[in-house]
C-alpha cells in the first residue's frame, strides 16, 4: 500500500509516523485513517521496530480534527458505522498495540485529533499546542473514544468541563491536569520525544508488550489477574533471563 496522507521515517528501532495533510491542518479523513491503520499493522509486525512516534506535519497542527465535509450529511446508521470503524481500525488499535506509541503533539489537537492523542500511550506537546473537543458546538459528541479515554486520564469533572464547554486548553494546562506528560519548545519536541523513545527501546520489548496489556486491563475487573499472569509468563521468556543475568553480572542487558 502506497501512502498519500502519511509518511514513515525509521531511525534504528524507532518509527515516526507523520500525518501529512498540512493544507487541511492534518484533518483525519477516511483515507488517512486507513493509511494509519495499515502503517500500524506493518510496524506492529516488524520485529526490528520497538517504539512508534505519531505526529503531524508543519508547525500548526498535530491533527485539527476530523474532516467534517466527509460526514456532514450522514444518516444515523452511517454515523454509527463511521465511529465503529474508526474505533476498530485505528483508535483501539493504537491503545492495544504491542509496542508503545508516543504522540508528539506539535500544534492543534482538536476533536478527532485529541482523541488520536488520547489513544496513544504517552503524550508530549509543544508549547504552542492547543487541545480541545469542540464537537458539542456542532451538535455532536466525540465519537472516537473521547468520552471514555479523557475521563479515565484526567477525571470526570475536568473531562466534563472540556467536553461540555468545547473550550481549547493550552499545553501548560494540559500538563497540569495530566493530559500530556511534558511540554516542550516546538523546536525541541521531536528531539525530546525521540530521546524518550530510545530510553524505552533499550528495555525489554517482551516486558513492555505485557505491561501495555496489563495497564489497559486496569480498566476492567480482571486487571490484577492480568498483571499476575503476565508477571508469571515473563519468567519463562528470554528477556527475563537476560535482564536478571545482566543485573547479577553488573552489566547492561542486551534485549
Amino acid at each position: 500500500m502506497d501512502f498519500n496522507n502519511i509518511t514513515i521515517a525509521i531511525d534504528g528501532v524507532i518509527a515516526t509516523i507523520t500525518i501529512n495533510r498540512p493544507e487541511s491542518l492534518n484533518a483525519l479523513n477516511a483515507p488517512t485513517i486507513n493509511e494509519l491503520s495499515e502503517a500500524l499493522s506493518r510496524l506492529s509486525d516488524d520485529s526490528n521496530i520497538r517504539v512508534l512516534i505519531l505526529t503531524g506535519s508543519g508547525a500548526k497542527a498535530f491533527v485539527a480534527g476530523a474532516d467534517i465535509k466527509e460526514f456532514s450529511d450522514y444518516s444515523t446508521a452511517e454515523a454509527e458505522a463511521m465511529s465503529r470503524r474508526g474505533h476498530e481500525q485505528l483508535f483501539d488499535k493504537i491503545e492495544n498495540l504491542n509496542k508503545p506509541v508516543i504522540a508528539a503533539i506539535n500544534g492543534f489537537a482538536l476533536g478527532g485529533g485529541l482523541e488520536l492523542a488520547l489513544a496513544c500511550h504517552i503524550r508530549y506537546a509543544s508549547e504552542n499546542a492547543k487541545l480541545g473537543l469542540p464537537e458539542v458546538t456542532l451538535g455532536l459528541i466525540p465519537g472516537y473514544g473521547g468520552t471514555q479515554r479523557l475521563p479515565k486520564l484526567i477525571g470526570r469533572g475536568l473531562a466534563n468541563e472540556m467536553i461540555f464547554s468545547a473550550k481549547m486548553i493550552t499545553a501548560e494546562r494540559a500538563a497540569r491536569i495530566g493530559l500530556v506528560n511534558e511540554v516542550l519548545p516546538q523546536e525541541e519536541l521531536l528531539e525530546k520525544t525521540m530521546e524518550l523513545a530510545k530510553v524505552i527501546a533499550a528495555n525489554s520489548p517482551l516486558a513492555i508488550r505485557e505491561a501495555i496489556a496489563a495497564v489497559n486491563a486496569s480498566d476492567g475487573a480482571d486487571g490484577y489477574e492480568k498483571e499476575i499472569q503476565a508477571f508469571g509468563k515473563l519468567f519463562e521468556l528470554e528477556d527475563k533471563k537476560e535482564g536478571v543475568t545482566a543485573f547479577l553480572e553488573k552489566r547492561k542487558p542486551d534485549f
